[in-house]
């Protein structure tokens, strides 16, 4: 494709010569797993983010699993998380031995709100995953003032959200808890799988610590039957590279989003449109049309890639159908029917704006 879905490669290319110093490094310093680098790395995210801590993990589903064991949530409890998202904001529910209510999304912002929310609570409920869906931010205030006189705990999956900021606040320091993929197609992106946890709660940070090495503190008394899922130190060195970065690629997405806007795209699509205060990091770019397929099958042939995420939202996929709700999920059904996702990066430009819209005008003649 000549505009891919994705730029990561140009990202990458941008600051090679850092991240092979910073890979080099490490190896000279014979120091793989944890140490130094990760509790360098841990620090710097914790600072950006304006939280109290970071805790580095093997993966962004880990991470979800352990900050909610972290939280207290485990066998006999309720945890409420949309349906519209990727699969591991569900799947790692069941692994604390929970079960996954799913609630219902607002199809224009794709996230969850406190009404959609409090529709799926139950007497059971222990915690809410809130996904900050595409770079969007889910409503924190609004959930907060819902679940906080319940002592339900919020955690704020942020996967997609690096670089996401909401009054002044970055994604990532708006719940209980915050959790993060540094999956190569995230913002803030590493060369595997990696993943963190992020709080201001003392007790929470001490016990995701133990719980992501076996449930021991020490290496020697073990606990809690906890979870092998640490940051290498090769990933941690890649991703403070990439942190150093990350304001400016967050700049780099918005400016493409608004030349989207500046280049007419609103009258060929569905935009999404930022609420007040709200800075997205827009991981994804996702407009919505009646058609989707069709219009990405146009836009391929104009050299455009473009594809729709979620088809199939979670609560019907095979694995989950035991927990499937009863009633309906209109929002997440509109949400995935309607969804397609246009070129998105830093280092595309208003130049590819033009172009994408372009092709949408002759795939929608």
């Amino acid at each position: 494709m000549a505009l891919p879905l994705f730029d990561t490669g140009a990202q990458l290319h941008e600051v090679r010569e850092e991240v092979n110093l910073a890979i080099a490094g490490v190896v000279e310093s014979g120091r793989f797993i944890l140490g130094p680098e990760v509790e360098a790395f841990e620090r710097e995210l914790a600072a950006y983010l304006g939280v109290r801590h970071v805790v580095g993990v093997a993966n962004g589903t880990d991470a979800i699993t352990i900050a909610l064991r972290a939280l207290g949530v485990g066998s006999g409890d309720d945890v409420v998380v949309p349906s519209f998202t990727f699969y591991a904001s569900a799947e790692a529910i069941p692994h604390t031995g929970a079960r996954p209510v799913f609630c219902d999304v607002d199809p224009g912002t794709f996230c969850v709100t406190a009404e959609t929310v409090e529709r799926a609570l139950t007497p059971a409920t222990k915690a809410v995953v809130a996904v900050d869906l595409f770079g969007r931010v889910a409503p924190p205030a609004e959930l907060r003032d819902l679940l906080a006189p319940r002592g339900i705990a919020l955690v704020e999956d942020a996967a997609q959200a690096a670089g996401a900021l909401l009054d002044g606040r970055r994604a990532g320091s708006l719940g209980d808890a915050a959790t993060f993929s540094f999956f190569p197609s995230k913002n803030l992106f590493c060369l595997g799988d990696g993943g963190a946890i992020a709080t201001d709660r003392d007790e929470v940070a001490e016990r995701a610590r133990m719980l992501r090495f076996h449930g021991a503190r020490d290496k020697r008394t073990f606990t809690e039957v906890g979870w092998n899922s640490r940051l290498d130190a090769l990933q941690a060195a890649v991703l403070r590279v990439g942190l150093s970065r990350l304001d400016d690629w967050s700049q780099g997405r918005r400016e493409l989003a608004a030349a989207y806007e500046q280049e007419g795209a609103a009258e060929l699509v569905d935009l999404p449109r930022p609420r007040d205060g709200e800075e997205p990091a827009w991981h994804l770019y996702v407009v919505r049309t009646p058609e989707p397929d069709a219009v990405a099958a146009a836009l391929s042939k104009e050299g455009v890639a473009a594809r729709s995420y979620y088809r199939v939202p979670v609560h019907l996929q095979p694995a989950m159908r035991e927990w499937a709700p009863r009633g309906e999920l209109p929002g997440t059904m509109a949400a995935a029917e309607s969804n397609l996702a246009l070129p998105m990066g830093p280092t595309l430009g208003a130049g590819a704006a033009r172009e994408v819209v372009d092709a949408l005008r002759k795939a929608l003649a």
